[in-house]
């Protein structure tokens, strides 16, 4: 099958730079110290089209479950998909695993989560659900248009600027939910001018680590990481797509409330 046969994908830069990961130019290098197999010891080497049905297979089932729970109003499974989905993310994550079994149980979970969530959400502002997904498919495209393009490139010291930026967005969110729980807050959730600076600020932010997925699976194609890591790719996205869209749903209330 030929890297070059689907045109989203087509012509990906080949500029070398980039660390996310641990796949560098010339060899896998440790991130996690995670040891990746040639191809050659380990079955034929990933494609782009690997990366993109695997993707698709994940964010389908995702959809699947979705609208299962919306159509049968299954609320009460929220909060133990969570939880699954939460465990295995992090197994995924620290065991650096390619499981196809693990990354789509994860799917199914979140798409039981994020179908709870956006029930809710279109129960109280009709059609907010369509708009989110549409702002989401923006933001993918336009993230992939600047990856293919060159216009910005993942290089080292941008890989650490927005890991830097992830992680504080996500501390800065864990303080103001802990905030929360005391009767105070940050005012980054309450619906007010600030609390719509930060989304942006968050969407941003998300959209940048698409940068970083698509890096990723451009090196491991490079170095020939066998086809299999494809699963792990798909996830990668999974969970930025879903931060994404989460965050976009979470501005669009925000607008609409106002």
């Amino acid at each position: 099958m030929r890297t070059t046969s689907n045109p989203a994908f087509r012509n990906l830069p080949r500029s070398g730079y980039g660390n996310y990961a641990g796949f560098p130019q010339g060899g896998p290098a440790p991130y996690g110290a995670a040891p990746y197999q040639q191809a050659g010891a380990a079955g034929r080497p990933m494609t782009i089209d690997d990366v993109v049905i695997r993707t698709a297979v994940t964010l389908g089932l995702a959809i699947v479950t979705g609208a299962l729970t919306i159509l049968f109003h299954a609320w009460v499974l929220a909060l133990p998909a969570f939880v699954v989905g939460l465990v295995l993310s992090l197994v995924i994550i620290f065991r650096r695993t390619p499981n196809p079994a693990l990354v789509l149980t994860y799917a199914a979970a979140e798409g039981v989560v994020l179908g709870a969530i956006t029930g809710l959400f279109n129960r109280i502002y009709p059609g907010i659900a369509f708009q989110a997904i549409l702002g989401t498919f923006g933001v993918f495209i336009a993230m992939l248009i600047v990856y293919k393009t060159g216009v910005v490139r993942v290089t080292p010291r941008f890989t650490r600027w927005v890991i830097g930026a992830t992680v504080g967005a996500v501390v800065v969110m864990f303080a103001d939910l802990i905030l929360h729980l005391f009767g105070a807050n940050l005012g980054i959730r309450s619906g007010s001018p600030l609390s719509i600076v930060f989304s942006l600020l968050v969407i941003g932010i998300a959209a940048f680590n698409l940068l970083l997925d698509f890096e990723q699976a451009d090196q491991m194609i490079r170095n020939g990481v066998p086809a299999r890591w494809a699963w792990f790719a798909a996830f990668g996205l999974m969970v930025t797509l879903v931060w994404l869209y989460l965050e976009i749903l979470r501005l669009l209330s925000y607008l609409q409330r106002n």
